[in-house]
Order: C-alpha cells, then sequence, then structure tokens
C-alpha cells in the first residue's frame, strides 16, 4: 500500500514512523505543509489504515529482567481459515508482542516476551503447543536487543 503514496504521504509517514508523537505543527514543517493540509492527510491516512495505530513501545528496564523468544510455528495448513482461527488465538495472549506470517519454510514468525526461560517453558506447554493447528514450534532466544527509535 505505501507504493501508492504520493511524496507527501510518504515523507508523512516516515516522519511518523521516527516519532509518531511528533506535533501537527513540526509534522507540517518537516513535510513542507500548512497544518492544515497536513493535518488532513494524517487523517485520511488513518481512515485508509495506512496508519493503523499509535503504540507505546514499554522498556523491559534491566535487561536481565525478562526473555525475548523468537519463535517459528508451522500449521498443518495455509488455508484462510486455519490463519484466522491461529491469529484469532494469538490475539489473547500478550506476551505474543508481535507476529509475521512468512514465505517459505514455517508460516508464523512470533516475538514473545516472558519474565524467564522457566516461564517460557510453561507458556510453550500450555499456550504454544495448544494452538489451533500448530503441528511444529521451533524456539530461538535473543541474547542482544536493539530497537531503532
Amino acid at each position: 500500500m505505501l507504493n501508492t503514496l504520493d511524496a507527501l504521504d510518504r515523507r508523512i509517514v516516515n516522519q511518523m514512523r521516527l516519532n509518531a508523537r511528533i506535533t501537527n505543527s513540526a509534522l507540517a514543517r518537516e513535510v513542507g505543509l500548512s497544518e492544515s493540509a497536513c493535518l488532513r492527510r494524517l487523517k485520511l491516512l488513518e481512515r485508509s489504515r495506512v496508519i493503523r495505530g499509535y503504540t507505546a513501545i514499554i522498556s523491559g528496564g534491566d535487561p536481565d529482567e525478562g526473555t525475548v523468544a523468537i519463535v517459528q510455528v508451522e500449521l498443518e495448513r495455509q488455508s484462510e481459515e486455519y490463519l484466522a482461527r491461529f491469529e484469532a488465538a494469538m490475539r489473547k495472549h500478550s506476551e505474543i508482542r508481535a507476529w509475521y506470517l512468512l514465505t517459505g519454510a514455517g508460516d508464523y514468525l512470533l516475538r514473545l516476551e516472558v519474565a524467564g526461560m522457566e516461564d517460557y517453558a510453561n507458556f510453550h506447554r500450555d499456550v504454544l503447543s495448544r494452538l489451533p493447528g500448530v503441528t511444529r514450534i521451533t524456539s530461538s532466544f535473543a541474547m542482544r536487543s536493539h530497537r531503532k527509535a
């Protein structure tokens, strides 16, 4: 969808990626529009779901406080019904912070945040292995992380 945007809309989206809390006045200056034109474009980007929402990324504090697991999941089938059931079940668990439907080997890549390895073992046993249609789970754990602003 981003390739259908004009240059001004792409500049707005790029600025919002850098700082979603930017004021409309500052955003308008950055992209070279009047405040009213900038706000109008921003609202259109939201209504058309190019911008689907805003979020706060909460720090886990001390890096030793939590565990980030990257989990690859294979499903029995990739029919629309299976994908919808699987995604609906994932939405119920706040530990699953993000997921991606993949091409190639594996069907989904999940990013989980849990307190530690014991919590991950429990989550794997009680949740992941019981998600609808799951046939294989492969887990990796982050040793270091960095998020671009």
